[in-house]
């Protein structure tokens, strides 16, 4: 019997679409300033480097994403042969952090599937690879603490999904364990393996096709569920949630 939802933030609760227009627009600004070629060139060079740093983060335990945010940049910009300049790297910084805090817009049935889960007694939690200085503020906006039992960022717990202690200290937190709890991510490897792991049941949100960022390329496991809206999350328990 399922007692508990975990969810990730970003591309599950949150979509990402108005947050990475600006991103985008922000990064190509800054590097277009420091003597790329083209938007185009940008585009690629920063794409390529974040499937790299995506693959060495991967093995870490643990990492600040502000960190892995400034390796993706410098790898960027020796990709493209121009200087890295730190004046200009904490203007981008300021609106990528900006654009996650303040652009990040909750899914359009979020609130009223949070709403009637937590009526019908769930336990219901985020557990998201954020810094506490993007989850806190993002919560606080969308007043998610009225829905939600607990939150917790990789900073908080000293952990990065799919690595269990990340898993096992939301555990301790809620109180369940790992079979009574309903894991709903849009990572294959960050929440679908990680979860499945520790022994949750796992929903993977399909956000229309479109991959979940920061992959690294492993092999995943397959999710108990596949779903295209939260709202979905209801029928799933009312069917006993395996």
């Amino acid at each position: 019997m399922i007692s508990g939802i975990f969810f990730d933030l970003g591309g599950t609760l949150f979509h990402y679409e108005g947050a990475n227009k600006a991103i985008g627009s922000a990064l190509v600004k800054a590097m277009m300033g420091l003597g790329a070629g083209s938007p185009k060139d940008v585009g690629l060079a920063y794409g390529q480097a974040n499937k790299e740093v995506s693959v060495e983060f991967a093995q870490r335990d643990y990492y600040l994403h502000a960190d892995m945010f400034r390796d993706t940049f410098l790898r960027a910009t020796k990709a493209l042969s121009i200087p890295f300049d730190e004046d200009v790297y904490q203007g981008f910084a300021d609106v990528q952090h900006r654009a996650i805090v303040d652009g990040l817009e909750l899914k359009a049935d979020c609130l009223a599937t949070l709403d009637k889960l937590r009526a019908q007694g769930h336990y219901l939690s985020i557990v998201s690879n954020i810094d506490e200085d993007m989850l806190q503020p993002l919560v606080a906006r969308a007043s998610l603490h009225d829905y939600l039992d607990h939150w917790t960022s990789s900073e908080a717990a000293g952990s990065c999904k799919p690595h269990e202690t990340f898993f096992a200290v939301s555990l301790e937190k809620s109180g369940l364990n790992a079979e009574q709890v309903l894991f709903v991510g849009d990572s294959p490897e960050h929440d679908v393996n990680g979860a499945s792991a520790i022994g949750m049941h796992t929903a993977l949100v399909r956000n229309g096709g479109k991959p979940a960022p920061l992959q690294s390329g492993k092999k995943t496991a397959e999710p108990d569920h596949v779903i295209d809206d939260l709202a979905e999350i209801v029928s799933i328990l009312e069917t006993g949630g395996t």
